[in-house]
Order: C-alpha cells, then structure tokens, then sequence
C-alpha cells in the first residue's frame, strides 16, 4: 500500500532518501538503565540498538590512534568529538540491514545533535529520555561491577555533572519540538519497561509502516 507513492518520492528525493533509517535517541544519566531497556525494545520492537560508548570503547580495544585519544578523552571524563562518534555511528548504521535504530548515549550535547542532523541528515523520530536520580544512577554504578575503569567513583560523579550540563540542553531542544518520551527510570526494570511499552507501541507501528 503506497508503494507507487514511495517510489515516486525516492524518484524525485534521489538517493539521500533511499537510505535514511527510523532513529531514536536514547538519553539519560550513566546507570538509568539505558542499556537495559534498549534490550527489551530490541527484542520487542525489532530495532537495531548502537550503544555510542560500545562503539567507542570497541575503538579504544582495537589499539589505533583514534582509539587512545578516546581512552584518554573518557577517563577524564570528558565527551568526545562529535564527528569520531557520529562516523562510528554511521559506519554501523550502514553496515546493518535494518532500518530502525536505538541510538543509546548520544548526542550527548548540542553540538554533537547539530553535527548528526548535519551530517546524516536525519531527525530522530522521537527521543526516549530516562529521568532517574542521582543517587540510585550512582548506586547501580557501584554495583554493577563490569570492571569498567570509568566507573569509579571520582569519574561518575564528573559524568554526572557533564550529563546535566551537556546533555539536558539536547533534551529541551527536543523537548520544544514535542519529541521526548520520558520515562521515570527509578523503578524496577520490568515496571520501567511497562512504561517504555507503552510510549513505545503507538510509535513502533509508525516506524514499521
């Protein structure tokens, strides 16, 4: 259904449309549980979920130049450049066959939104914020014992403070447009997914269509 019109737009939009895939940013404090939830909108949902800081830290474990700038960008818990995510982000957008993302981490401040706008070409379709406390992001940090070397104490705390200085900008931005979901991510992960289901599943049949 619509397929002659779909075909006519691609006509006249030329290839820049063929390839420009459903994308939702994900945001929310480091330990709001972002990962998590993406896991179950994958498995609910069909969506492909990039993590910008997996995709970093696979930088950082390949060893190249890139790849040290970043370890050291991060455990000064500092953002990294937008154009060193946003081409890691395009590189796995392309590689995939799948046309509906969860881009979970970024943008991380205003000028990382501008610069994907920019470059991609794409306006995410809706941006899924999850709004926890401090306190709890900070304890589910201490706990969770991944091993990772940012998460000590000194460096969330300088996450944290990064998050609300850079990111909440983002978040208002799209926020004036009509385009956050946010979720209250303090509750238990099935509660939370409760909630994530049900801003979810009115768009998730519009990103489908």
């Amino acid at each position: 259904m619509g397929s002659i019109a779909d075909a006519a737009n691609k006509e006249v939009n030329g290839t820049a449309s063929e390839k420009r895939p459903a994308v939702i940013f994900v945001l929310g404090g480091p330990g709001s549980g972002k990962g998590t939830q993406c896991a179950y909108i994958v498995d609910h949902f069909g969506c492909t979920h990039l993590s910008a800081g997996d995709l970093l830290r696979a930088e950082i474990k390949s060893g190249s130049e890139n790849g040290t700038m970043i370890q050291n960008m991060i455990k000064e818990g500092k953002i990294v450049p937008s154009e060193v995510t946003i081409k890691l982000l395009q590189k796995a957008i392309q590689e995939n066959g799948n046309d509906k993302f969860l881009i979970d981490g970024f943008p991380r401040n205003e000028e990382n939104r501008a610069a994907f706008e920019k470059v991609t070409g794409i306006e995410p379709k809706f941006v899924l914020f999850f709004d926890c406390p401090e306190e709890e992001m900070e304890r589910r940090l201490l706990g969770r014992n991944q091993g990772r070397e940012d998460d000590n104490i000194e460096t969330i705390r300088k996450r944290f403070k990064v998050f609300l200085e850079s990111s909440l900008p983002v978040i208002q931005y799209y926020e004036a447009k009509g385009k956050v979901r946010k979720i209250h991510a303090a509750k238990p992960i099935e509660d939370v997914f409760q909630e994530v289901k049900a801003v979810f599943s009115p768009e998730a049949e519009k990103v489908e269509a």
